[in-house]
């Protein structure tokens, strides 16, 4: 479980770097600094992707089945978390399509609606994040016997960058 907590504090570190440009994108009045921030927050935001989806890949593709074989696939947590996965990857899809035009043809209306799914991204990403170390995780340590941790962890220690 560590492993993947480490991936979360990575994946922490970089959504801090584009939560806050959002964040002011959805108050910013000066239209010229707006389109300089949209183009620095969808940057990031591409960047951000990849090492993502790698995570969510490898928690639904390795450790969610293993749980899931003492936990039930059917109804519980293990359906909400990919619930929430499949949202994160919603509001960043929606964010980058919002902002796949030039961004001198968007107004600021435009702008704060993307910069807002940008925030919400980071809003369920966080709460995933609580959600899987506050109840997956613990879960896992309590009902996966150890030889089946350590083949979970040898699975799982590929790089996500």
């Amino acid at each position: 479980m560590r492993l993947l907590e480490n991936e979360h504090r990575y994946l922490t570190y970089l959504a801090e770097e584009w939560h806050p440009i959002a964040l002011r994108l959805e108050e910013e009045r000066d239209l010229h600094t707006a389109r300089v921030l949209l183009g620095t927050l969808r940057e990031k935001l591409e960047r951000f992707r990849e090492p993502l989806k790698r995570h969510t890949d490898k928690e639904e593709e390795h450790f969610f089945p293993v749980l899931g074989g003492y936990i039930g696939f059917e109804q519980g947590p293990l359906v909400g978390i990919q619930e929430e996965h499949r949202e994160i990857e919603a509001y960043l899809e929606h964010f980058l399509h919002r902002t796949q035009e030039d961004p001198e043809t968007l107004n600021a209306e435009q702008i704060a609606a993307a910069a807002r799914d940008a925030c919400e991204a980071f809003e369920a990403l966080t709460v995933n994040r609580v959600k899987e170390e506050s109840v997956l995780f613990p879960m896992a340590e309590a009902r996966i016997l150890p030889k089946q941790m350590l083949k979970l962890y040898e699975r799982m220690n590929t790089m996500i960058v």
